[in-house]
């Protein structure tokens, strides 16, 4: 920080040094002095804003990573999720149900991965269904 006060100067005359002295009261030296105390003040302000900021986007960013085998399984599996659903729709039950059940199956991959049991479970119970429908409906 800057003290309009203390203003020390190197090897300069006394006639000068006197002079800048009385010059310094109330000049734009002392204005200079707190105008970069405040500016001081508002970097730090400043600073700390954009680290709160910073923290509140590190929470609400996605933590999934991108590129991993994990994460072309998951957008594999929603793509099948989708199309069998759509094929299921269409009148297509058979390949609509393949497709679900083979997403499952990635789900339950991505799950295992990412030690996520809810993951995990839903897929389970969901692929369970649709097999059971499956193996129900080539049987009878």
């Amino acid at each position: 920080m800057m003290d309009d006060k203390n203003i020390t100067l190197v090897q300069t005359g006394t006639n000068e040094i006197s002079e800048i002295n009385s010059n310094l009261t109330g000049s734009a030296m002392t204005k200079a002095g707190r105008l970069a105390m405040e500016l001081s003040h508002e970097k730090r302000r400043l600073k700390q804003e954009l680290e709160e900021l910073q923290s509140e986007y590190d929470d609400i960013k996605p933590t999934t990573p991108t590129g991993t085998t994990d994460w072309y399984v998951k957008w594999l599996s929603m793509l099948l999720a989708v199309a069998g659903v759509f094929l299921i729709s269409a009148s297509f039950v058979l390949y609509g149900q393949v497709a679900y059940l083979i997403s499952t199956i990635g789900w339950i991959y991505v799950g295992m991965q990412w030690s996520d049991r809810a993951i995990m479970i839903g897929s389970a119970i969901s692929g369970t269904a649709i097999a059971m429908n499956i193996v129900n409906s080539l049987v009878v």
